[in-house]
């Protein structure tokens, strides 16, 4: 070593000449630079090499918990557009549904309504021809009752007593003439 030394100090190399204005010692600078060597070899092997592989485990486990998040959005996503899409469905079932109960309900409006107006006829129908019977009635009453008291009357103009079938006549024949200047 010292051997080393002096030629390096006997030498006239210009870069020997510059270290040595600078106090470098070759054999010291030599076991330095050997002892960093094994020293950062050491770090790399048992410190740096597992911890690098811990980061790249824990890369991976990002990487894929990024692709499962992107896996769950998309996922998201598609259950949205489900879910959209069934209460599109359902808004236009429901629509329908609504339609569909006006259509009924107007529909039997409507029936009830004809039902009703064909019920108002009938009675109305029924009201008459009661009303025409009964005027029928009334008439043929007075009719009668006319007749008897055109009878009585002649009877009495007559000043004698009318017999059954002259009475018939009389009243008939007044009648006949009831019915036909009422018509």
């Amino acid at each position: 070593m010292i051997h080393t030394h002096l030629l390096l100090a006997a030498s006239d190399n210009p870069v020997t000449n510059l270290a040595n204005q600078f106090g470098v010692d070759w054999p010291l600078l030599l076991a330095q630079v050997f002892s960093f060597a094994v020293v950062a070899y050491l770090l790399y092997r048992f410190g740096f090499k597992p911890v690098i592989a811990t980061m790249d485990e824990r890369q991976k486990a990002i990487a894929e918990g990024l692709q499962n998040a992107e896996e769950m959005k998309k996922q998201l996503a598609e259950t949205e557009r489900q879910h959209q899409e069934i209460l599109k469905k359902a808004s236009e079932q429901a629509q329908k549904m609504v339609d569909e109960a006006r259509a009924t309900s107007q529909a039997l409006i409507e029936k009830q309504t004809q039902e009703a107006a064909a019920q108002s006829q009938e009675i109305i129908r029924k009201g008459q021809e009661s009303i025409e019977l009964d005027r029928k009635k009334m008439l043929a009453e007075a009719r009668q009752e006319i007749a008897r008291l055109v009878v009585s009357t002649s009877a009495r103009v007559l000043s004698r007593e009318l017999t059954e079938d002259e009475r018939s006549r009389y009243a008939n024949a007044a009648a006949k003439e009831l019915t036909t200047s009422n018509n």
